[in-house]
């Protein structure tokens, strides 16, 4: 088999095509996350156990991740994701099926491990079809994410308010998203190694070169995770709005994130991934800022809102340098996906701990700190700038991946 190329029209469909798999696993998501008060009465557990069974999807995703390089090395990246996304959609039966705290840790780790492979295949192909365009794609791609994560919430809402059984509800569920993500998958690129290219380990410590690129994923996952967990609370507790008011708060971050992200491809195309996240954390910076300094309820929607802005294109932009990092785009992608993952695991119990030593508004006070870190540590992700010269159907040396169609 020889190596060939993309074209435009391919490659556009490809785009596409993984944009609805981005959907689709944004899907899963939001269909656990309605489902959970129900998943907790079902196994009966109390709140600090869930809390505990809770951090067993980031363990899983943090101790998969590294073996999805492996896997689409094997197997090729268009058949590594249908099978990876397979698994990830069906693994969302799991949970509701838990009858005591052991087997929904159990699960949950599955849950998780089945999240992290197939998300490191997707953003890898993402990247790749990324490069091959060059032009920005990936935040467009994680804003199909957050739609689809939106669209999955607004189901379970649905199916929780007619109280329905969350195993028939997760059964339909992974039945609809299992078909859709396998048709998706059709359309990605089938992208193989060459013969002579050695496969990645099967575990291994995130390379050098995703370290600091994965601590500006960290900041930004760290001001996400807060701010989706702790945005309620803060305007209940600090500046006693209503539950409705403070409800409405974690909307509007989610809904703003969600557009940033969907439009944010223009934004990085025309001023370049550092200039954007330098601004961006600037942004994110004075959000934070005004959090804490908030007099009244609508200060602070603003400020949660100008964070979410701020933060929105980090995470995309992070993985795409990533990809463009080393010889390796797989590995790499792993290792700062396990860098976020990571960050969103300690982020909310983190702002709990420091908020029980002092106040919430000291602890936002740290995610506004955080936040400067990303206008310190941007620099980092030139890897990720694309120049002009690279032409579709062409991947730059930086991608370190060689595409081959069976």
């Amino acid at each position: 088999m020889s190596e060939v190329g993309y074209g435009t029209r391919e490659l556009k469909r490809a785009r596409l095509a993984v944009a609805v798999v981005f959907c689709v696993h944004g899907a899963v998501t939001g269909s656990f996350a309605t489902r959970v008060p129900w998943i907790q009465d079902h196994a009966g557990v109390g709140a600090g156990q869930l809390g505990l069974a809770l951090a067993f999807p980031a363990l899983g995703a943090s101790a998969a991740m590294p073996l999805a390089g492996r896997v689409s090395h094997r197997f090729g990246a268009r058949t590594a994701l249908r099978g990876l996304l397979a698994l990830w959609t069906l693994a969302l039966i799991l949970p509701s099926l838990a009858p005591n705290l052991i087997t929904l840790c159990c699960a949950l780790f599955a849950y998780g491990a089945c999240a992290g492979m197939s998300d490191v295949a997707m953003n890898a192909l993402g990247v790749e079809i990324e490069n091959r365009l060059g032009r920005s794609i990936m935040s467009g791609l994680h804003g199909m994410w957050s739609v689809g994560a939106l669209v999955g919430s607004a189901a379970g809402t649905l199916a929780a308010h007619l109280g329905s059984d969350a195993r028939l509800h997760h059964a339909l569920a992974a039945l609809v998203l299992t078909l859709a993500g396998l048709v998706a998958c059709g359309g990605v690129l089938d992208l193989r190694p060459t013969e002579d290219e050695e496969p990645p380990p099967r575990f291994a410590l995130p390379p050098r070169s995703a370290l600091l690129i994965g601590a500006v994923g960290f900041c930004a996952v760290f001001a996400e995770g807060a701010s989706l967990d702790w945005s309620a609370v803060y305007l209940r507790d600090v500046l006693d709005t209503s539950a409705g008011l403070a409800a409405a708060c974690t909307t509007a971050f989610t809904l703003t994130m969600a557009v940033a992200r969907l439009v944010g491809d223009r934004v990085v195309d025309r001023f370049g991934a550092v200039r954007t996240v330098r601004v961006g954390g600037l942004g994110a910076a004075l959000g934070g800022l005004l959090v804490v300094v908030a007099p009244d309820p609508a200060v602070a929607i603003g400020g949660f809102g100008l964070m979410g802005l701020g933060i929105a294109v980090v995470v995309p932009l992070a993985f795409a340098a990533a990809g463009r990092s080393g010889p390796s785009p797989s590995q790499a992608i792993a290792g700062v996906a396990t860098i976020t993952y990571t960050s969103g695991l300690v982020a909310p119990s983190a702002i709990g701990a420091v908020a029980d030593a002092t106040s919430l508004v000291v602890s936002f006070g740290l995610v506004t700190f955080l936040a400067c870190g990303l206008v310190v540590l941007a620099g980092v992700l030139r890897a990720g700038e694309r120049t002009r010269t690279e032409a579709a159907g062409v991947s730059p040396a930086g991608a370190g991946a060689r595409g081959r169609e069976s």
